[in-house]
């Protein structure tokens, strides 16, 4: 009997640590989503709104009559994701949505003489990694030249001419959105040239940014006098190191700087992200509201260290999953995402940032569900 009884504990202990090895690999699964949450169905749905979508500042008064970042980086999640999904259809969907501007609506492509403007260079660089037509090419690495080429154009500072002769880009301001907005095209164009000049300078950047800006958690205010960690914010910054590290070869000597900025980063998100899976508009601030575009940088993250081996699976893929179901819950029936920050500039006020405008749609917000979708296939 004592044989039989321990045969059966035996089997029962094995069985309990199977049963909670499943449910712990479950909860870090990254493949098998429920249906109408799957990367393919939020990808295809919200990159079908894109498509169908007009260029948002066109024609609007007091508005820029020229592309933004937010539909760029809407544009160039939506074709990463054409890729990935192998999906051709949309690629040249995306494609005729951007020939216009090699002849009537050129006058929208912004000039490259500001971070904001020159992130432009990752979509032409995307299309020609899809296509090879050679337009593209031409386009995005002129763009991406000049941003490491002589101050001009109305945004020049006097310190711009300093951060150019310690070969830095001129358009160097500091602020934490840069980290994106530069890192960017500056990847895009090494993967579509395989020059490693643009993506060891955008490294070199990403350093004097992390040794510049990094809080002792791995967060960053706002601004060095706006002691806040607004969630967009630094989420440009997670995804800029992201984009960067998945392409930046083991052999920079920037590498591990960078890789030692981005797991402190992750491993503080880990730490104050909400119970729901969300992200709040002010970090650290369980007060604040649940924010989607944030919330999407850093899912984003995440997802691409996971699936890197950069982050260990077992403690970050949870974290993952539950913010993947989270966000896409913000969805709506025209795969509108709700709750995300208005556009908003520094100010040294708890309060401002709690009373921003929650805007749905904004391109912003579908960016990173783009990325995020994605970065699932990848």
């Amino acid at each position: 009997m004592k044989v039989i009884f321990a045969g059966l504990l035996s089997m029962m202990l094995l069985t309990a640590g199977y049963m909670h090895a499943q449910k712990k690999s479950g909860a870090a699964d990254l493949r098998s989503f429920p249906k109408g949450s799957t990367p393919e169905e939020v990808g295809m749905r919200v990159a079908a709104r894109f498509v169908a979508s007009p260029h948002p500042n066109f024609g609007r008064p007091g508005l820029p009559n020229r592309i933004t970042y937010p539909e760029v980086c809407a544009w160039y999640g939506a074709l990463t994701f054409a890729k990935e999904s192998k999906n051709k259809t949309l690629t040249t969907e995306l494609a005729k949505r951007f020939d216009p501007f090699f002849g009537p609506e050129a006058n929208l492509v912004p000039a490259p003489d500001h971070v904001d403007h020159s992130v432009f260079g990752s979509v032409p660089l995307e299309l020609y990694i899809q296509t090879k037509d050679k337009r593209y090419l031409d386009m995005g690495k002129g763009i991406a030249d000049k941003q490491w080429g002589q101050p001009e154009g109305p945004h020049v500072k006097p310190e711009s001419q300093g951060y150019a002769d310690r070969g830095l880009t001129w358009q160097t301001r500091m602020w934490i959105d840069d980290m994106f907005m530069i890192t960017a095209v500056q990847s895009q164009a090494y993967r579509a040239t395989g020059n490693r000049e643009y993506i060891d300078r955008a490294a070199k950047e990403m350093v004097l940014y992390l040794d510049s800006l990094q809080q002792p958690n791995g967060l960053f205010y706002h601004a060095p006098d706006v002691p806040f960690f607004w969630a967009r914010g630094d989420g440009w910054m997670a995804a800029g190191m992201s984009e960067l590290l998945r392409s930046l070869p083991k052999d920079s000597p920037y590498r591990d700087r960078i890789m030692k900025g981005y797991k402190t980063m992750m491993a503080s998100l880990l730490r104050y992200q909400a119970p729901d899976g969300m992200w709040r508009q002010l970090i650290d601030d369980q007060e604040a509201w649940s924010e989607t575009s944030g919330t999407g940088m850093f899912t984003f993250a995440m997802i691409t260290g996971v699936k890197n081996g950069w982050l260990d699976a077992a403690t970050y893929g949870p974290a993952v999953r539950k913010a993947w179901l989270a966000l896409v819950s913000y969805l709506d029936e025209n795969a509108d995402i709700r709750e995300v920050c208005e556009g908003t500039n520094k100010k040294n006020s708890r309060q401002y940032y709690l009373d921003r405008k929650r805007i749905t749609g904004d391109m912003h917000g579908q960016a990173p569900v783009l990325w995020c979708a994605t970065a699932l296939l990848r």
